[in-house]
């Protein structure tokens, strides 16, 4: 299984807008390029990714074969209090993959 790379501050003061940065290791193949054999090679990707702050839903995106391989995603959440962020990646094929990180809001 792939571990994902992510980059949180450890810390963070209460309403401090923060950056987070996510990469995740996967081919993402789109389904319709033909392989050396000339078959479609079959479709392959992370269809979506959800980050959660205790449980509670803060980010959620849907990805679509367009998508390159390896998806970076960075996005912007408002600091209200200490506790765990959660990165879910879900795709094809049974792909899942799940991390959590702790941030301390002062």
């Amino acid at each position: 299984m792939t571990r994902p790379l992510i980059n949180v501050p450890k810390t963070a003061r209460r309403g401090e807008l923060v950056e987070i940065k996510t990469l995740v290791s996967h081919p993402m193949e789109s389904g319709y390029r033909p392989g050396l054999n000339g078959q479609i090679i079959p479709r392959d990707i992370i269809s979506s990714f959800v980050c959660l702050h205790d449980g509670k839903e803060i980010f959620r995106a849907t990805l679509s074969p367009a998508i390159a391989a390896n998806p970076f995603l960075s996005f912007f959440w408002v600091a209200t209090t200490s506790g765990t962020l959660t990165f879910q990646w879900t795709g094809d094929n049974g792909f899942s993959v799940s991390e959590s990180v702790d941030i301390a809001v002062e």
